[in-house]
């Protein structure tokens, strides 16, 4: 495209990906933990939609600041809810097992579902194929997992590419699984990434203004 790539903490990001239409980068970040006062990083996010979708579905926020959006559990709601197609792309700083990652997605959605009591056979089954689809894969640095919502239908096609190996994908079909994945990510109180949130909030908050 001919584009420079966007940094976010030394990882190239591409500011627009096309999918049904132009997504922009409008949140980056990183999840990261502190280890003896040393920060490490673990993956870099990016979180792509349209503006024009964003306008439309999340008006009633029009005016906010970044920092108010920042702290909305119900702003964030709304947009992980929103009928609109989202990307968003994972890229790993510190490389880990798959089986890792794996476990701590399920932790998270599990626990999304069960507190809303939609925690039933058909999810407990999409969220282990979810699981094993990263079970065996290990997650080099530089490997990239991508999150494809669909705008309609509460489907998500997971991708994973890494080094030396063919891109790999899996389209997971249950709403109420694909839902709490969102949140995992787009969540002002719950999701994990802050700085990606804030990051958002800021651009959203501008798109929104």
């Amino acid at each position: 495209m001919g584009t420079e790539m966007v940094m976010v903490h030394e990882v190239p990001f591409p500011p627009q990906i096309i999918t049904s239409k132009p997504l922009s980068l409008l949140g980056q970040g990183i999840t990261d933990i502190e280890i003896h006062f040393l920060q490490v990083k673990f993956t870099a996010i990016g979180v792509y939609l349209d503006h024009s979708d964003v306008k439309t579905n999340l008006e009633n926020w029009k005016g906010k600041t970044g920092k108010d959006l920042a702290g909305d559990d119900d702003f964030f709601d709304a947009l992980a809810s929103a009928e609109v197609e989202k990307v968003i792309r994972v890229v790993v700083i510190k490389e880990i097992k798959g089986s890792q990652y794996g476990v701590q997605l399920e932790n998270a959605v599990r626990d999304r579902l069960a507190a809303e009591d939609k925690y039933e056979e058909e999810e407990e089954t999409e969220l282990e194929k979810v699981v094993g689809f990263f079970q065996s894969k290990y997650f080099k640095t530089h490997s990239i997992i991508t999150y494809q919502f669909s705008a309609k239908d509460g489907t998500c096609e997971i991708a994973f590419e890494t080094e030396g190996k063919e891109e790999e994908k899996l389209k997971v079909e249950n709403a109420n699984v694909v839902g709490m994945m969102q949140k995992w990510y787009l969540s002002a109180s719950r999701g994990v990434s802050p700085s990606t949130i804030v990051s958002l909030a800021d651009s959203l908050s501008a798109v929104l203004t």
